[in-house]
């Protein structure tokens, strides 16, 4: 909604009110001043419009995600670098049900870009490994499931990894 910077400026007021709040004796005035400078802060770094398109997805409401993001209008500039990640890995993620060659390029950003948590890039690095194996290319597929074998921690892609190296045996 806010430039990222905007964010930081209002966090800073909300701040700046609090510890005038202080000053003058009302202390609750400025405790709940302080506690709600939490929410631009959290906002910066975790983007409203992204977590939207999460729980939009999380529904499997695609049109819904797509919505949400197309609300970003310049990602390079309104979001940090995690959440540029982000952005290209739910495009990739609603793209690779309909256009493999479209999701593969936001995957291959997305992972460029870096993705905070383990199980995000293992699933980017499992979709590259099935666009390899649609591709015939048998030693990238193969480098990125060992990748994303790694990086499954909870073992919550075994089965999908399992499938897609019997797939490979195949071809």
């Amino acid at each position: 909604m806010f430039h990222r910077n905007i964010k930081l400026i209002i966090a800073g007021l909300i701040i700046l009110t609090g510890i005038w709040q202080f000053t003058e004796s009302n202390i609750g005035n400025g405790i709940f001043l302080l506690l709600l400078s939490a929410i631009p802060i959290f906002l910066y770094f975790k983007n409203e419009f992204i977590l939207l398109a999460f729980l939009k997805l999380r529904k499997q409401d695609f049109e819904g995600a797509k919505k949400w993001l197309a609300y970003i209008k310049k990602p390079e500039t309104a979001l940090i670098q995690k959440q540029q990640g982000y952005f290209n890995y739910l495009h990739g993620i609603m793209l690779s049900q309909t256009n493999i060659n479209q999701a593969e390029k936001y995957f291959k950003k997305a992972i460029e870009l870096g993705l905070s948590m383990d199980m995000d890039l293992a699933v980017a690095k499992l979709n590259l490994a099935g666009v390899a194996m649609t591709r015939r290319r048998k030693l990238e597929a193969t480098s990125l499931l060992n990748e994303a074998k790694k990086l499954d921690k909870q073992n919550m892609l075994k089965d999908q990894i399992t499938m897609m190296k019997d797939q490979m045996k195949k071809i």
